[in-house]
């Protein structure tokens, strides 16, 4: 069997494809290795449009959800398989998985990414119990508290920036002795009187009982050891695309990324389209992974039945 589309992965961008695939009946499956993204995890999610809280469990079972009423003739949902490679093949592409083979028109990679973990004592244990990877999701839950951004490129600056509007004090720490972020930025942050921040410091513990209380880092040129008092920690020290996948059929961008036009999300290999975190944009949040999956699918429809 031949698809018209197959698209890959069933977080908001693979889910938002899949509704809007089946509503234009493109023959397409969603290949699927479980749903929700990276916000499976969050407690609560308050920036989700529609939903003024929600648990990031909840959101994936409306994912799941939404994509399986929608399940018929013109769209195929397969869970709980990964995928392992795509390839050119003849006219076609083949998709392979760890279960399946798939022959397809067009793919639309929305395989999202993982952030990079901080790998500390502590760390995991206090994971969601403030220590968190997304300022936009969690930042106003520490509001009038003192808090601590962990990187120092532009997604560490902008994370700061979101946070000195509602938090006491941010403390910005970098392993580095200079910052990756843009100088502008670098400045204009820094400029706050409620931010401080450290240069050539490693984190080496987080603690706290049933919440963040603090973490210590290590000066890298003295090795002298200080206690930072916090109530939230929010680490921006990179993310891991999901794309290895891909490699025999797209070329990325030295993070691993794979490079789109952002005016129709086609990549540079032609019936291959790409959205959400997987992709080289530049932010990285549900919303905006949704529209552009969307926004793809709309390119693929025109593709297949109008050009």
């Amino acid at each position: 069997m031949t698809y018209e589309l197959i698209i890959i992965g069933g977080g908001p961008a693979g889910s938002a494809a899949a509704v809007y695939a089946a509503r234009k009946r493109i023959k397409s499956a969603l290949i699927a290795f479980e749903f929700g993204g990276q916000s499976v995890v969050s407690d609560n999610i308050q920036n989700w449009v529609g939903s003024p809280s929600i648990s990031g469990r909840a959101l994936a079972e409306n994912f799941k959800k939404h994509v399986l009423e929608y399940a018929n003739d013109s769209l195929k949902v397969f869970q709980g398989e990964k995928v392992q490679n795509i390839e050119k093949s003849g006219e076609y592409f083949k998709v392979t998985t760890d279960k399946n083979s798939f022959e397809t028109k067009t793919v639309l990679i929305a395989a999202g990414s993982g952030r990079r973990r901080l790998n500390v004592p502590g760390a995991e244990a206090l994971e969601h119990k403030g220590l968190t990877y997304c300022a936009s999701c969690d930042g106003p839950l520490f509001a009038d508290m003192d808090v601590a951004v962990i990187g120092g490129g532009n997604a560490g600056f902008e994370t700061a920036a979101q946070l000195l509007a509602y938090c006491r004090s941010v403390t910005l720490l970098h392993h580095s002795d200079s910052f990756k972020a843009d100088p502008i930025t670098v400045e204009k942050v820094l400029a706050n009187p409620k931010m401080k921040a450290l240069t050539n410091v490693e984190t080496v513990e987080v603690y706290g009982e049933k919440f963040v209380d603090g973490m210590k880092y290590k000066n890298k040129k003295t090795g002298e050891i200080t206690d930072l008092k916090v109530s939230g920690i929010f680490v921006e020290i990179g993310q891991i695309p999901n794309t290895a996948f891909a490699k025999n059929a797209l070329s990325f961008d030295e993070y691993g990324r794979i490079e789109i036009d952002p005016w129709t999300q086609k990549t540079k290999t032609t019936g291959i389209w790409a959205a959400g975190d997987c992709t080289n944009i530049k932010y990285h949040q549900n919303n905006i992974a949704a529209g552009d999956a969307v926004k793809a699918v709309e390119d693929i429809y025109v593709t297949l039945h109008a050009k």
